[in-house]
């Protein structure tokens, strides 16, 4: 029995003389989270698009559920980066629709879709037409239709993209009961602290190249920390004679102070002898972002000039 909801072995897209993704391989378990992070332009809708035969390699194999996403098509969830919906219809016309499209055939169909409804906090949209609502609130709609028929692969290319803070929560609390009820879900995003708070394996691809495929355990182990955060109750730095420190800065708009430690020093040492110096509020182990994570990665794969474009493309700077 294969294990893995999604195989890709050796991919290549080009685009005319644009290599969009390169000898990608892939394997996604089923019943993982995975993150699919890049920047824009990284090559992660070309590869969801092929992964959903939406448009074809020039080289290498995609399996998918088995076979491919048009012999499972029933199976799939897809929310593309394109959303659109059809605007003169009503909203529950339109569900019922696209459920019916998907092979959902239940009696008490409206009854499910009105409950969908409540449960993304629209109650009350079912009788409008899809052009009344907001973008925000056509988005959920959207991302609706791509679990309607409880698949057993969702692919979700950018569902944040637009949507406020309230709303990106309550779509971070259904990926996350549909995940532990068994899905098989794909994430693309570029906004990498968003996949970081839900995802239990990273996918990290730069310009159509795989730089990083790892569960966050194994990130987290591998891309051991080396700062410090140091905030004291009075105004002055801790201090730089502390054996293993390499060098310190004051964060801006924080009372906290950054310290960086070489490389084998041990971090809960350098604490210790922290918090004995003098008093401090808090004292801790800083943990690196994904955004970190990826742009250490592209410097040791690439170059730093790489590693700084990466930064740009993040909004890091």
């Amino acid at each position: 029995m294969n294990e893995n909801a999604i195989n890709l072995k050796k991919v290549n897209k080009l685009f005319g003389s644009t290599h969009a993704v390169r000898d990608l391989d892939l394997t996604v378990p089923k019943g993982s989270l995975c993150g699919f992070l890049g920047p824009n332009g990284a090559g992660k809708t070309t590869t969801i698009r092929m992964i959903m035969s939406i448009i074809y390699p020039d080289h290498g194999s995609i399996e998918v559920l088995g076979g491919n996403a048009l012999s499972s098509k029933d199976r799939i969830g897809y929310l593309p980066e394109e959303r659109g919906l059809y605007r003169k219809m009503r909203v529950g016309d339109f569900l019922e629709y696209m459920a019916t499209l998907k092979g959902i055939t239940r009696p008490d169909l409206r009854t499910y879709i009105k409950g969908w409804l409540k449960r993304i906090d629209l109650p009350d949209v079912f009788s409008k037409k899809c052009e009344e609502l907001s973008k925000g609130m056509q988005q959920k709609i959207q991302f609706l239709t791509s679990i309607l028929h409880e698949p057993e692969l969702l692919i979700l290319d950018e569902p944040f993209s637009g949507l406020d803070p309230v709303n990106t929560e309550l779509l971070n609390k259904l990926i996350r009961e549909l995940s532990q009820q068994g899905t098989t879900i794909i994430f693309s995003t570029h906004v990498l602290h968003q996949a970081e708070q839900i995802c239990d394996r990273i996918f990290l691809i730069n310009k159509g190249v795989k730089i990083l495929d790892a569960t966050l355990e194994q990130i987290r182990e591998r891309f051991d920390p080396r700062t410090i955060l140091a905030e004291p109750f009075d105004d002055n730095p801790p201090s730089n004679n502390i054996p293993g420190i390499k060098s310190s800065r004051k964060l801006p708009h924080s009372a906290a102070y950054e310290l960086e430690i070489d490389i084998g020093a041990n971090p809960q040492i350098i604490m210790q002898c922290v918090l004995s110096e003098k008093p401090m509020r808090s004292v801790e182990l800083r943990r690196l972002s994904l955004d970190e994570v990826f742009i250490q990665v592209v410097q040791q794969d690439v170059g730093k000039e790489a590693a700084e474009l990466a930064r740009e493309e993040l909004s890091l700077v």
